[in-house]
């Protein structure tokens, strides 16, 4: 009797021309951490840009942090097809202009291509959209994206758990979305409520 190996779990990882570089750069790093997930990362012009401003870092410190790399360019790559099983796609950060590529299903290089695929598929986008203050056109997007079945992530720290270093925010930012994908035992910590005395 012929046996069907399960396909291997993946995520779509895209860094695209907004500040906060460091979530995608993280994602991957704790990807890789975990282990079992196979990254494929997406980096636009603008998003090499902000990570060499931001962190100092060069292709030759992030491709090897995911498994696969794909031109933004190649637009007849794996993951331009619905027919290549993946869990979702994570835009860390995300930029208004691919946003707003994303909300009008341009698909005009593989980032809004993978994004419009992984939507179709009634698969999870998250957009980790970086912007403040939103105009009226950037709130709309991200609801027609919300519409459309993406979740709009912005990376807001939670200080309810009292971080003392800017990694501290990162990592739990990060700890949340992937938790969003149900890739294992939770990363963030659980809300245990607070322990205050009664009134």
């Amino acid at each position: 009797m012929e046996t069907h190996a399960a396909a291997p779990r993946r995520l779509i990882i895209a860094i695209t021309g907004a500040t906060g570089a460091v979530y995608g750069v993280r994602l991957l790093q704790t990807l890789r951490k975990l282990g079992g997930v196979e990254s494929h990362l997406l980096i636009s012009s603008a998003g090499w840009l902000n990570i060499q401003h931001e962190l100092q870092l060069s292709r030759d410190d992030v491709h090897p942090l995911a498994d696969v790399v794909h031109s933004v360019r190649d637009v007849g790559a794996s993951i331009a097809s619905g027919s290549f099983a993946t869990d979702g796609m994570i835009i860390a950060p995300c930029s208004m202009r691919t946003l707003a590529s994303v909300a009008h299903g341009l698909s005009d290089n593989l980032i809004t291509r993978a994004a419009d695929v992984t939507l179709k598929e009634r698969r999870r986008l998250v957009l980790m959209v970086r912007e403040t203050p939103f105009n009226l056109a950037h709130l709309r997007n991200m609801t027609a994206v919300t519409e459309m079945g993406g979740v709009i992530f912005p990376p807001l720290p939670a200080f309810y758990n009292r971080p003392a270093t800017i990694d501290q925010m990162v990592d739990d930012t990060v700890a949340r979305v992937l938790d969003l994908f149900a890739l294992g035992p939770a990363l963030a910590p659980a809300w245990q409520g607070l322990n205050c005395p009664a009134q």
